[in-house]
């Protein structure tokens, strides 16, 4: 038997190493990134608008970040809106989503294991619109009748504030749960007496006028939260952190006035009219409204909405902010893109914090 020459040893010892290490290399990494998106466009098309997460998918921004890498971007629309991802979640199928105040609460109080890393939507008016012929003229003049609203929802817990700050309760109506598509169409049978809805493109058809329009105001609307799955982001932490920056990347064009008009372009693929956008978003500034940053203003109105789910019999057991948000991503993509100043922040109570250029 001839022996075994010292090179031949070394290099067969190599070949085993490299065979024994090589499934970590593979790991470092995943086949696919699966985002939900909790929404879905005009008749359930896989499209939305309005944030600069609908706009990173409309540009194909992550699918750009991720192609050299062989890495599938893979993005679920879900028309069940926020309850539809907390479902699919629950069943280990997606790694990334955006979410509304109340159902990222209702995920966090059942269970669900996920950390916050952006904040992706602020401010805004709110719309209470009734059909164009409804004697109402207040709220009161609605008490008893049909009120649609998404339950589980984030518009269900801007529902109860609305009727809160007006001194009713959601059992002074009857209120109906409907998606968005099925409440505006409701309004043009007569099938329901009011809703909250962007109302132009409605009173533009003479269907909907508005009983009444609250405006920017911070109590009553909440910040939208995109969080990343904690077993996602303690494998692939470096993954999470490309994933982040090119949602800041993208949330910087989309808040640049001078893409205005593209970006409502770009939204209304979703089947919302341009002009719903151009007049929802009239008088406010985009970096003001499209603004990723986890400031006071994002944790207190989040800690808010916690207890108002519980005031408001939404939640049975308490959710903590303690280990749930993760700002490291954030503050990281910040850094790299130069962008630390760009966004104003905002104080618990919605005001910007002093010593802060304004949004132009």
């Amino acid at each position: 038997m001839r022996p075994i020459r010292p090179l031949a040893a070394l290099l067969g010892a190599a070949a085993l190493l490299f065979a024994a290490h090589a499934p970590s290399y593979a790991e470092d990494k995943p086949a696919v990134i699966r985002f939900a998106v909790p929404n879905a466009g005009t008749g359930g098309r896989p499209i939305t608008g309005g944030s600069f997460y609908a706009t990173a998918h409309l540009k194909g921004a992550l699918e750009q970040e991720f192609k050299a890498d062989g890495i599938k971007v893979q993005w679920t629309f879900f028309p069940g809106a926020g309850p539809g991802v907390n479902e699919s979640f629950a069943s280990g199928l997606v790694d990334f989503s955006g979410h509304g105040d109340l159902p990222l609460i209702v995920g966090r109080s059942t269970g669900l294991k996920h950390k916050i890393i952006l904040s992706y939507g602020r401010f805004g008016n709110v719309y209470f619109v009734v059909p164009a012929d409804s004697p109402a003229r207040t709220l009161a003049d609605l008490k008893g009748k049909r009120i649609a609203v998404f339950k589980g929802t984030a518009g269900q817990l801007t529902l109860n504030r609305v009727l809160e700050k007006h001194g009713f309760t959601e059992q002074d109506f009857k209120v109906i749960s409907m998606n968005s598509d099925t409440a505006r169409a409701a309004l043009a049978t007569k099938d329901i007496d009011g809703v909250i809805t962007t109302p132009f493109d409605l009173q533009a058809r003479g269907v909907a006028r508005v009983l009444f329009e609250i405006k920017d105001d911070p109590k009553v609307s909440a910040p939208s939260t995109f969080w990343v799955s904690e077993a996602f982001e303690r494998q692939y932490p470096q993954i999470t952190q490309r994933v982040v920056t090119t949602l800041v990347r993208v949330a910087h064009w989309n808040s640049d006035e001078r893409n205005r008009k593209e970006v409502f372009r770009l939204w209304s693929q979703s089947g919302t009219a341009y002009d719903d956008y151009l007049k929802s978003w009239a008088g406010d500034a985009l970096r003001e409204r499209v603004n990723p940053l986890l400031d006071d203003y994002y944790r207190a109105s989040i800690q808010k909405s916690i207890n108002e789910a519980r005031r408001f019999k939404l939640i049975r057991r308490d959710v903590s902010l303690a280990g749930w948000i993760e700002p490291r991503y954030l503050k990281t993509a910040l850094k790299t893109l130069k962008l630390e100043h760009y966004w104003d922040e905002y104080d618990a109570n919605g005001n910007p914090l002093p010593g802060r250029p304004a949004p132009q």
